[in-house]
């Protein structure tokens, strides 16, 4: 491109171009990214939307075939809904909601479910979406607007006989996107069905909240949830994604409102619990848009403890490799030892779930027995840091007790073997997880990526406890 002038032909014979006094309107981005749109190649964007183009199509034709009838997922949805109307939970009940993500998935919904459940059950149903006008199949001389369908769908908690008392009719099955998921009474309904999860929890939190509020007079409530098959769950994780964020949510207000399970009081404890631990530490929230866990909500603790000890410490990094302490156990933790290890290979995470890889910590008791393998990072952490945080001297008796069963660490033998152990149950956990991968079809590390035992580690410390 000449500096002076560019000119760019496009395809229909129309052409297009800027001068050099122009320069400044040329630039996207940030303040701290721009990119100068002069420097983009043309030729190389054009073939990468003729390949998105070719790809779109691919999978058009692969849709084509999939018919309502051939429609799993509305099947399972009709299924669902006559078997509500066949047995309603609160008796005469049969209204539902059914909520979608987007606009064209309601419109869908609504041209396969509202004449057929006109004709079979008599009942009416709507279609509320914030794209197009709202639609029933009711017959009414006048036309009704967005507030008077959702009257006729809850009328008790609406008050329609107060405000439309010429309008006799009932709609019971409502479509819906999230446009009504604020500000609407709809509690007349005890049965609402996500036909997809929403990524944010406080939209399925909203939309369940249309029913479950103040005032209804239903016994009792259900909430129906459409997952994404399990194949293609395991891709975008979207349950583990929602199930974490809901329970971030929770724990950051009541602790025992969670629309998506019935935890036991254990749980509920455990995390009324980290709500008062939160009132004095700080978590960024906004950081939870980008697939947080709530794994990564309970390390946070730890995270703080670090920084705290680097403001006294700054010199950490160079302290070697090996050191041990000694502590009491205690009825939480009871003897043995507790190893922190680091695999020499970043490349291989041994059993895709360790969250700390490279570090690898093992809780092994006296007796050889795994007390807690390096699957459980919270609780491994979490015992270390009950059984260490609040000591600022060693523990004389400990240790001079450990001094004399080691003649003051020439025989370590004891230790060598328990770390060898230690270092076995890891191994053992990545065989076994290779050989689940392999009998399911996935190309995985079987026959490639071996771990030999004690030379794939190092010790970076342990904790003896008495």
């Amino acid at each position: 491109l000449g500096e002076g002038h560019s000119m760019v032909a496009a395809e229909d014979g129309m052409e297009w171009g800027w001068d050099a006094d122009d320069a400044e309107s040329l630039y996207v981005g940030g303040r701290k990214t721009q990119i100068d749109l002069r420097d983009m190649d043309y030729i190389r964007w054009e073939n990468y939307l003729r390949e998105d183009e070719e790809t779109l199509r691919r999978l058009l034709n692969l849709l084509l075939p999939v018919t309502p009838e051939h429609d799993c997922k509305l099947q399972q949805l009709i299924a669902d809904l006559y078997h509500k109307l066949a047995h309603p939970i609160n008796p005469g009940n049969r209204k539902v909601i059914i909520f979608t993500a987007f606009s064209d998935t309601a419109q869908y919904l609504y041209d396969h479910l509202s004449q057929r459940i006109l004709k079979t059950t008599g009942l009416h149903t709507a279609l509320v979406t914030g794209d197009v006008e709202a639609r029933t199949t009711l017959r009414l001389r006048q036309h009704i607007d967005f507030n008077t369908l959702l009257t006729l769908f809850s009328p008790r908690s609406k008050e329609r006989d107060a405000l439309f008392p010429t309008l006799t009719q009932e709609i019971d099955i409502l479509i819906a996107t999230d446009c009504i998921s604020e500000g609407q009474n709809l509690q007349d309904c005890d049965y609402l069905i996500n036909y997809d999860i929403h990524w944010n929890p406080v939209r399925i939190i909203q939309r369940f909240g249309r029913i479950d509020r103040i005032g209804s007079q239903n016994e009792s409530i259900q909430l129906v949830n459409f997952w994404p098959d399990m194949t293609l769950d395991e891709y975008i994780d979207l349950k583990g994604r929602v199930e974490a964020r809901m329970k971030v949510s929770v724990m950051t207000a009541t602790g025992d409102d969670n629309p998506l399970t019935n935890e036991e009081k254990g749980d509920l404890e455990y995390r009324r619990e980290q709500l008062r631990r939160l009132q004095e530490e700080v978590v960024d929230i906004e950081e939870m848009n980008s697939g947080i866990s709530i794994m990564d909500l309970g390390l946070n603790e730890f995270r703080l403890d670090l920084l705290e000890y680097l403001k006294r410490h700054a010199d950490v990094e160079h302290t070697p490799l090996g050191l041990h302490a000694v502590v009491g156990a205690t009825p939480e933790s009871p003897p043995g030892t507790l190893f922190v290890l680091k695999n020499r290979n970043n490349s291989i995470n041994i059993d895709r779930k360790n969250r700390l890889h490279p570090f690898y910590l093992v809780y092994i008791r006296d007796d050889e027995s795994i007390y807690l393998n390096h699957l459980q990072p919270k609780e491994l952490l979490d015992r270390m840091r009950m059984l260490c945080k609040q000591l600022t001297k060693p523990c004389r008796d400990l240790c001079q007790e450990f001094n004399r069963q080691t003649h003051d660490g020439k025989r370590m033998n004891r230790y060598n073997e328990l770390l060898q152990k230690a270092i076995q149950s890891i191994v053992q956990v990545k065989e076994q997880s290779d050989l689940d991968c392999f009998l399911g079809g996935v190309q995985g590390t079987l026959f490639t990526d071996e771990l030999k035992g004690l030379d794939d580690f190092e010790l970076i410390c342990f904790l003896v406890i008495q």
